[in-house]
């Protein structure tokens, strides 16, 4: 199974030099393999989310790289960095990130309307039905309950067809029904698609479907766990 992202000596130092300076991600180096779910852990300021963020370049390290699809990210201008955010990766957090005054398709659509591209409906249509929202499509995000919410958050990064598919915690704001029927839709959805999931979470069942395990402690990567996802 080939490898679609790696880091290289990747690290991130807030405020460094100052007394307030925290190495939230020390020296890291990690292989992820194509078409799996890796599923990140650990403790309350572990680096979870700061190797997330970094893994999807929302911020730049401190040193050390990030290979995607063979290309150096960092090497890019911020221009560019933003078009390879858009057309590689997608993101599903924690808050939804949904715009009141869109419909549900306009907040999907939104993306790739952004990036001047039409979607196609073939797989507009899959991910609809994949995820169950076909009759959510013209409601506000306000019309939604929380599940059908995050339901659309997970079609708009899905939608755009990334190569990777990133999401902090999506589940943390759901009950635990709820929860585990979005976190397997995901999983399944992204699975069916042929795309990379990456997940940062803190709950041991979302854990227990992942095919890779990596677990962090004080900014260090101290195990990464291959094994069979329970189903």
């Amino acid at each position: 199974m080939s490898v679609i992202l790696q880091t290289v000596n990747l690290a991130k130092t807030y405020n460094p030099g100052t007394p307030a300076q925290v190495k939230a991600l020390k020296p890291t180096n990690l292989e992820i393999k194509q078409g799996l779910f890796t599923a990140i852990i650990g403790r309350s300021g572990s680096g979870k989310s700061t190797l997330l963020h970094l893994l999807g370049a929302l911020d730049r390290p401190s040193e050390g790289n990030i290979i995607l699809g063979g290309q150096d990210v960092f090497s890019f201008n911020d221009r560019d960095l933003a078009k390879m955010r858009r057309q590689k990766v997608g993101f599903v957090f924690q808050a939804y990130n949904l715009l009141l005054e869109y419909t549900a398709r306009e907040n999907i659509l939104l993306p790739l309307h952004l990036d001047g591209r039409d979607a196609p409906k073939e797989r507009f249509d899959q991910i609809i039905d994949l995820l169950g929202i076909a009759d959510r499509l013209d409601h506000h995000p306000n019309q939604l309950s929380g599940g059908e919410q995050q339901r659309v958050a997970i079609a708009r990064a899905l939608c755009t067809a990334p190569d990777i598919l990133l999401a902090d915690e999506p589940t943390g704001n759901l009950d635990s029904k709820t929860g585990d029927q979005v976190m397997r839709l995901l999983r399944d959805s992204t699975k069916a698609l042929g795309q990379t999931l990456i997940i940062v979470t803190h709950d041991p069942g979302i854990a227990a479907l992942s095919d890779v395990l990596i677990t962090l402690d004080s900014g260090t990567v101290v195990s990464v766990e291959e094994r069979t996802a329970l189903l």
